[in-house]
């Protein structure tokens, strides 16, 4: 595995590399949730190139960059253990020059959930992954679906600016009590840990809800919140039935939709989600 640096080297290497070339961009504290993505571009193309780059830009004032979990070595064992061909680890002044101040607006998507309760934060997403792209020019990049929004950003920032970049998501992976693995996790006291179970239940019984019938946006979100209110180590930021595209509240879910969640457990801030398929015709 070639370990690269700068964006001039960067470039210089991918005019070399052969075939289709797929890109995980990743910011550390990497799991087997970034594993699976890895093993998906390994699977699918000729060479894979891994980002390694915690992006300040997507973290709001009062949230965790400095305390952003990091694991340098192990990551880079997982790197080379999952066929990545080159891994693009820049500095924030490579990727944040000097004077730049140039920011992608990621339009109404970006502003809702996520973006209303973490105000900034899909501007930092859209402008960073729009410069790992032109950087690294990929033939596709693969995402987890855990983050259901960014990754739908992404489809719109790949599509509205004509980038030339298949976005592949993958599927969430949980532990098998079914918390979906999160690199802040590690941030979880064996109670909390417990207590983040909360999470998936509650959007198991959305989830439940709706195969049983159940229609009304209001109802699914109500039965989410009574899950989450019951685990009182829970704090709800969000809960949401919503349109899979667009990311708006639905008063009727007929599906395909999405229903998702934020809460903080013991101070930790954990995101999780369920598509809703669309119904047979």
């Amino acid at each position: 595995m070639r370990v690269v640096r700068t964006v001039l080297e960067m470039r210089d290497v991918r005019r070399n590399l052969p075939g289709r070339v797929g890109l995980v961009p990743t910011m550390g504290a990497l799991h087997a949730g970034h594993a699976a993505l890895l093993s998906r571009a390994r699977a699918e193309c000729e060479t894979v190139i891994a980002s390694l780059f915690v992006n300040p830009t997507q973290f709001g004032p009062m949230e965790d960059y400095a305390s952003y979990p990091r694991n340098r070595d192990r990551d880079l064992e997982i790197f080379e253990n999952h066929g990545t061909d080159v891994l693009f680890e820049p500095g924030v002044e490579e990727m944040y020059p000097a004077g730049e101040s140039i920011r992608i607006d990621p339009g109404p998507i970006g502003k809702v959930l996520e973006g209303a309760h973490r105000p900034g934060h899909f501007e930092g997403v859209a402008t960073v992954v729009a410069k790992l792209f032109n950087i690294s020019t990929p033939d596709a990049a693969y995402l987890g679906r855990k983050d259901a929004q960014q990754l739908a950003v992404i489809r719109r920032l790949a599509t509205d600016l004509g980038l030339g970049v298949e976005i592949v998501p993958v599927d969430t992976v949980r532990d098998p009590d079914g918390l979906a693995l999160s690199s802040r996790n590690v941030n979880l006291s064996r109670e909390n840990r417990k207590a983040a179970t909360a999470l998936f239940r509650a959007l198991s019984a959305g989830k439940i809800a709706w195969v049983n019938g159940e229609r009304a946006g209001d109802v699914l979100r109500a039965s989410m919140l009574e899950v989450l209110h019951s685990e009182p180590r829970v704090e709800v930021d969000y809960v949401s039935a919503a349109d899979p595209e667009t990311f708006e509240e639905l008063d009727e879910v007929d599906g395909p939709a999405i229903i998702s969640l934020a809460a903080r457990v013991g101070g930790t801030r954990l995101i999780d989600n369920i598509l809703l398929p669309a119904r047979p015709s």
